[in-house]
């Protein structure tokens, strides 16, 4: 089968790296993706397809072991946010270069929040990294981004799904990836007490307790962290929810909510492969939908 897609892409924190699995699982199945929306991580997914460098980065991620994920967190001693969230950009531009979001190879657009103004700001232009550091200032965890005249931060605050934003194509389907999926309760997550790499002796008791703040948690211990995402993810959830059921998208990819906590990008195998299997569910219950 080929079919243009407008392919929209939510947030979600570690769960978007199953957002690479979908979008190889489309591929696989002929869709050509030629328009590109995300907030959060789903901005940064999105970005790197549009820029051709998704399997750059893919490569990359895959190589992350708990310690690297870690030695990426640049802690902020600020009371703006646990991290300073540069770090990790900075890595990926010795090997992924800056690129204007209008020389794309397709359209792209990113989603942050307007804190001030209280409304969303759209990236259509400018620099790709600019725009996705920005869509991914989660509050109170990573440090929000001064921007002109205003401050920005996740655009999954207002916008987890940003189906109103993504670039028109003619004749094209519209897909949506939902990292905000139904619980299963099948995806074991870890206590913040428990299962600590070997290597944590070597570290200061300063950094290992940042560490611990900012580590899964489970129903049984939930911490600092624990708490705060799990109230946000049943908002956003919430809110996913609803804007599915107002856009109607033509194939709907759920990623359940527990598959990963935010930080756990060292799953980056088993994320990734949950990706394109859900996808190849849901292209086949459309296909069947559409031959019935």
């Amino acid at each position: 089968m080929e079919k243009d897609i407008r392919l929209v892409l939510s947030s979600g924190g570690a769960r978007g790296l199953a957002q690479i699995g979908a979008i190889q699982s489309l591929e696989q199945h002929g869709f050509r993706i030629k328009s590109v929306c995300g907030s959060s991580i789903g901005a940064v997914i999105g970005g790197l397809y549009a820029m051709d460098k998704l399997d750059d980065y893919t490569k990359w991620i895959k190589t992350l072991d708990k310690s690297a994920v870690w030695g990426l967190m640049d802690f902020a001693l600020t009371g703006k946010g646990l991290i300073k969230g540069e770090k990790v950009f900075d890595k990926m531009k010795t090997f992924i270069p800056d690129v204007l979001i209008e020389d794309m190879e397709i359209p792209y657009v990113a989603v942050a929040t307007d804190v001030l103004n209280r409304k969303e700001m759209v990236f259509d232009q400018g620099s790709f990294y600019d725009a996705a550091r920005a869509s991914i200032a989660i509050p109170a965890l990573i440090t929000p981004v001064h921007h002109l005249e205003t401050i920005l931060v996740d655009g999954g605050v207002l916008n987890p799904i940003p189906f109103d934003h993504i670039k028109p194509v003619e004749s094209s389907l519209l897909v949506v990836v939902n990292l905000y999926g139904p619980i299963e309760g099948k995806y074991a997550q870890g206590s913040e007490s428990e299962n600590e790499d070997d290597e944590d002796n070597d570290r200061s008791g300063f950094l290992n307790s940042l560490l611990r703040i900012i580590s899964t948690s489970d129903k049984k211990s939930l911490g600092y962290i624990g708490l705060l995402t799990t109230i946000s993810t049943m908002m956003l959830s919430k809110i996913a929810q609803l804007s599915i059921r107002i856009h109607q998208p033509d194939i709907v990819i759920n990623v359940p909510g527990d598959s990963a906590s935010t930080f756990e990008f060292f799953k980056a195998d088993e994320l990734i492969s949950l990706g394109k299997k859900l996808s190849d569910e849901s292209i086949s219950h459309y296909l069947t939908e559409q031959n019935a």
